[in-house]
């Protein structure tokens, strides 16, 4: 039997997810933990809710991605982003040139969660002004360099994120 969208299963590697989409060969399952992820039909995973049926036109993955979009944009929630593996844990030593000064540990996952912050913040601000009545558009422009210049600035710390398509991005040079 296929899963219909909407199924619920338990993969042994992904976690609990949801059927958002489903191809000849391959389920696309949004998972809890590991958010999309696309697994083959003939996978190994325990079946929690099977759900049967037609395939709309629309599919829930379409739907659930419209929705994501909309929760973005118009709210303060933000995404869940996981910390690279080898970090979790880590900590991270800030040593003065001083030695009569002490040095100071910052446990990595409060520093990744406080980049992912400015991230966000950052976001949040270039949504502002690209749909600001108030700047002209040359402005906007300009602002905008900035901030692609500000996320290059933090390319840096692209190495601390589990999910390359969540790191920061500048702009290339070509």
């Amino acid at each position: 039997m296929i899963l219909g969208i909407g199924s619920r299963i338990k993969h042994p590697a992904h976690g609990v997810g949801v059927v958002t989409n489903v191809t000849s060969k391959m389920y696309w399952v949004t998972f809890i933990d590991n958010g999309l992820e696309t697994i083959a039909i003939d996978e190994e995973f325990e079946i929690i809710e099977g759900v049967e049926g037609e395939v709309d036109t629309v599919s829930f993955y379409e739907v659930e991605k419209t929705f994501r979009t909309l929760l973005k944009r118009y709210s303060d929630i933000s995404e869940v982003i996981p910390i690279a593996d080898k970090w979790k844990g880590g900590k991270l030593i800030l040593e003065p040139a001083d030695t009569n000064l002490t040095s100071k540990e910052i446990p990595i996952d409060t520093f990744f969660h406080k980049i992912v912050m400015v991230r966000d913040r950052i976001r949040v601000m270039e949504q502002k002004i690209n749909s600001s009545s108030v700047l002209e558009d040359q402005d906007k422009i300009d602002l905008q360099q900035y901030i692609t210049r500000v996320y290059g600035s933090l390319t840096t710390f692209n190495v601390l994120f589990k999910n390359k398509t969540q790191q920061f991005v500048g702009s290339s040079k070509k």
